[in-house]
C-alpha cells in the first residue's frame, strides 16, 4: 500500500502510483506536496494507473501545479516500463488510455528490463478550434504573436494536448525562462500551452528548449518533441525522420504522411519506495 515508483525519461522525471492501492485522495494540494521537491517525492508529475474499459490500461497524468494533462511521451514511456517490471503486464505491446487518446506502447527488452519503448503517439493537429487557438478556425502555421515586448512567429499543433513551437535562430535558455510562462498563459490559447523553442540545425535533427504547461522548464519532454517534429514537416525545415535533441537528450520521432507519429526513446528506474507515515499524516491534514 502507498508504494511509488520512480522514474526518468531523458531527465524527465515521474513517479507512479497504482490507485487501487493508495489510501488517500490525488486532490490538486495533495498533487502539488508530492511532487515537491523539498517536501515531497519530488518530480514533473504524477503517473497514475486506473482502469480503463477502452485499454489495456488507464493513466492519468497529473502537473506539479495540481492540473491534469491529457497525454505525456516522457511520461508513457516510463508508465510502459513500469506495467512490464512492476508485474502488471507480461506483454511487450499493449495499449494506454490517457486524456489526449489512446496510445500503443511497444517494449524493447534486455533480462527483464526495458531499457527503450516505442510509442504510437496518435496523428498531428495543426486545425485551431482543435489545439486550441482562439480566433477563426484556420491551420495555424507560422503566425505572429506579441509577448513580453517581443514578436514572434510560432505554429501551434496538437498531439493530445497543445504545443506552440516558436522556431529560432538560436536557443536561448534565459528567452524561454521569460517567454515561456507568457506564452503558457497567453490569451490565445484558453486551455494553456505547451512552449517549445526550436532550432534546426539538419534535414534530420532539431535542438529544442521546453516550457511545460504546469510544471515550468523541463530537461525533456516526449510530446513536446513530437510536436516540434510535425512543425518542422509542416514548415518543410525537415524531413519525416528525425532526432530531437533537448538539455536532457534525444527521442527519435518518425511523422508519417498521414501525420501520425511515432518516439522512440530511453527511460531508467530511479527508486521504488513507500511514501512514509509523516507524509501519509501531512495529506490526511490537507484532505481534512
Amino acid at each position: 500500500m502507498n508504494q511509488f515508483v520512480k522514474s526518468h525519461g531523458l531527465g524527465n522525471d515521474y513517479f507512479v502510483l497504482d490507485e487501487s492501492a493508495i489510501s488517500f485522495n490525488l486532490t490538486p494540494e495533495v498533487i502539488k506536496l508530492l511532487c515537491h521537491r523539498n517536501y515531497g517525492i519530488g518530480s514533473d508529475g504524477i503517473l497514475l494507473l486506473v482502469h480503463s474499459d477502452k485499454a489495456d490500461f488507464g493513466l492519468r497524468i497529473l502537473n506539479p501545479d495540481g492540473s491534469e494533462a491529457e497525454k505525456s511521451g516522457n511520461g508513457l514511456r516510463i508508465f510502459a516500463k513500469y506495467l512490464f517490471e512492476h508485474g502488471h503486464s507480461d506483454k511487450e505491446v499493449f495499449t494506454i488510455d490517457t486524456l489526449g487518446g489512446i496510445v500503443t506502447a511497444e517494449l524493447e527488452t534486455d533480462h527483464g528490463l526495458v531499457p527503450f519503448v516505442t510509442v504510437e503517439m496518435g496523428k498531428a493537429i495543426f486545425q485551431s478550434n482543435l489545439i486550441p487557438v482562439a480566433g477563426e478556425d484556420r491551420e495555424v502555421v507560422q503566425e505572429e504573436i506579441q509577448v513580453g515586448g517581443e514578436s514572434l512567429n510560432f505554429t501551434a499543433v496538437s498531439v493530445g494536448n497543445p504545443h506552440c513551437v516558436v522556431f529560432v535562430d538560436e536557443l536561448n535558455e534565459e528567452q524561454i525562462m521569460k517567454l515561456g510562462p507568457l506564452l503558457e498563459t497567453h490569451e490565445l490559447f484558453p486551455n494553456r500551452i505547451n512552449v517549445q523553442f526550436a532550432k534546426t540545425v539538419a534535414r534530420d535533427r532539431v535542438e529544442i528548449l521546453i516550457w511545460e504547461r504546469g510544471a515550468g522548464y523541463t530537461l525533456a519532454s516526449g510530446s513536446s518533441s513530437c510536436a516540434v517534429a510535425s512543425a518542422c514537416v509542416k514548415n518543410g525545415f525537415t524531413d519525416g525522420n528525425l532526432t530531437v535533441s533537448m538539455p536532457g537528450g534525444e527521442l527519435g520521432i518518425t511523422i508519417r504522411d498521414d501525420w501520425s507519429i511515432k518516439m522512440r526513446g530511453a527511460v531508467e528506474e530511479v527508486a521504488v519506495g513507500n511514501l512514509s507515515p509523516d507524509i501519509l499524516k501531512n495529506i490526511d491534514e490537507i484532505n481534512g
